[in-house]
């Protein structure tokens, strides 16, 4: 493996990161992945990716993707997690455009594909109910074919910012006869259609990121049907592997250990820099050696989808690892700052406040940022359930 840039690499590099300092929106500088932005907000730079004709870097070129090399799409997540870059919202993006151009019709992809590239339509998922989150399959909202339509009628859970979306993508039962992986079918479903009910479930520090979504007699047109009916599990694993992938979250989380080792010079233990005790800095050193083999797996499947291979089970193992180097940086964060990360006062640093702050700036947003990181190793599939796909999948178990 040749771990050097090439000279057009460096260059494509220099231009990526020249395009970002002058186009990244300047208001949005400093407030990193959020929750509590406005709708204009997270598709400002979206928007600006779009016309770039770089929003869907992973996308096949004849769909509108950028048609760069794996080595060029890593070099675009270094440079965006470097400023800290509001990426496009992976429920469009990452989730539902792939599968509507494997799987969709050509009037979908034509209906479809060029709001998700521009930015234009916002995107929530619909698969997890309160009774079918890790065992997906379990689930119980029903369509039923009436005539040109299906009828849906059933509950959603965990649809993330659902409150912005225009369309969303939803499993439901077709065939309620059937064994539970074999009659569920993926469909597109306007969210402006009567008997859609969106109710935020608040979280702990009182934002709006999450909610639950009632379909009750939702009549959508069955063109709507994505593939064929019945076979909306294979669509919904395909989704997963790429939704898994992208939760690893490499870059950014080289761009979180480099924070963590600016914050732990600065704060003492006993008059002593953390960096330079024993202990914290075998924290960060496992975390960082962690953390470059994540990166090394991570470049190894992107060379195989560049080789024509999609993700598959081993996008499972992205995402425990990922997900658990994401929680143990925020908990060594929330342990470097100690007692300043206790006092929040929820949107005091971009959002007009006087307020002072308590304790140096670094420690503002540590301890919500710990909290909130405790459900990535749930979402996408809980860490339990990818490590029984390895089990199966991979060892053949």
């Amino acid at each position: 493996m040749n771990l050097e840039f090439s000279p057009e690499e460096i260059a494509f590099r220099d231009e990526v990161r020249a395009f970002i300092r002058d186009n990244y929106p300047k208001e949005l500088v400093g407030l990193g992945n959020r929750e509590d932005l406005t709708r204009e907000q997270f598709l400002a730079w979206h928007k600006i990716l779009g016309k770039k004709g770089w929003s869907a870097p992973a996308w096949p070129k004849k769909y509108g993707g950028t048609g760069w090399t794996s080595t060029q799409r890593y070099i675009w997540s270094e440079e965006n997690a470097r400023v800290d870059a509001l990426m496009p919202l992976p429920f469009g993006i990452s989730m539902v455009g792939p599968v509507i151009y494997t799987f969709g019709n050509e009037e979908q992809k034509a209906k479809h594909l060029p709001g998700i590239l521009a930015g234009d339509v916002w995107w929530a998922q619909g698969y997890s109910e309160p009774g079918a989150g890790s065992d997906l399959a379990s689930l119980k909202t029903t369509a039923v074919r009436d005539g040109d339509h299906y009828v849906i009628n059933g509950q959603k859970t965990w649809t993330t910012l659902a409150q912005h979306a225009d369309w969303g993508f939803f499993l439901c039962r077709t065939d309620p006869s059937a064994k539970a992986q074999e009659g569920i079918s993926f469909i597109l479903v306007d969210m402006k259609t009567p008997g859609i009910e969106v109710r935020p479930i608040k979280l702990i520090d009182g934002t709006h990121e999450v909610n639950e979504t009632w379909l009750t007699d939702v009549r959508v047109p069955v063109e709507n049907l994505v593939g064929k009916e019945n076979e909306g599990w294979t669509y919904a694993k395909f989704l997963l592997a790429h939704e898994r992938s992208g939760i690893a979250g490499v870059a950014r989380s080289k761009r979180g250990v480099e924070r963590l080792r600016s914050i732990a010079s600065q704060e003492t233990l006993d008059g002593t820099p953390l960096i330079k005790t024993d202990e914290f800095a075998r924290k960060i050193s496992q975390l960082e050696i962690d953390l470059t083999a994540l990166e090394f797996t991570e470049l190894r499947t992107l060379a195989s989808e560049a080789a024509g291979k999609g993700p598959g089970p081993e996008s499972s193992i992205l995402k425990i690892k990922g997900t658990e180097i994401q929680q143990r940086l925020t908990e060594l964060t929330l342990e470097a700052v100690g007692n300043y990360g206790a006092p929040y006062a929820r949107g005091m640093d971009h959002f007009g406040s006087n307020e002072i702050g308590v304790g140096p700036d670094y420690s503002n947003f540590s301890a919500d940022a710990y909290f909130n990181m405790r459900k990535t190793s749930i979402y996408g599939g809980s860490n339990e359930i990818q490590r029984n796909i390895i089990s199966k999948m991979i060892l053949g178990l």
